[in-house]
């Protein structure tokens, strides 16, 4: 049996290839300690990251190890809570950004100015 490998060129129009962006994800792996006495955490879904140089925020799509608004998520006196928080990709022309809860309440997680890096992979710590 013979078989043939025909080319086949295909033509992209370029204006097409300059609208697409490429897809990627920003995961960050936090640490929350409650040092003196117990403490709660939970993530709402409006937390975003917001680029400092656009202002673009970015959504977040999954959180692991820690429970969402309005369930709490009881940390012992002591000891740590490690979750883990994956959002849509910043723009390629990001060079920081700010990790933000956005609620109508205190006490949202806000970490400010985090320099963006080549792996989109960041570890933060938060005490109280």
């Amino acid at each position: 049996m013979n078989a043939t490998i025909l080319e086949e060129k295909v033509f992209i129009d370029s204006a097409l290839l300059t609208s697409i962006e490429e897809e990627s994800q920003v995961i960050i792996h936090c640490k929350m300690t409650a040092d003196e006495y117990s403490n709660a955490a939970r993530i709402w879904p409006s937390t975003y990251l917001i680029d400092n140089q656009n202002n673009k925020n970015c959504q977040l799509v999954y959180a692991e190890g820690i429970t969402m608004y309005l369930t709490w998520t009881y940390i012992e006196e002591g000891s740590s809570l490690d979750f883990t928080l994956i959002f849509n990709g910043l723009s390629k022309s990001c060079k920081s950004f700010d990790l933000v809860e956005l609620i109508p309440q205190a006490g949202g997680f806000e970490y400010r100015k985090i320099p963006r890096n080549n792996s989109d992979v960041y570890y933060i710590e938060f005490s109280e």
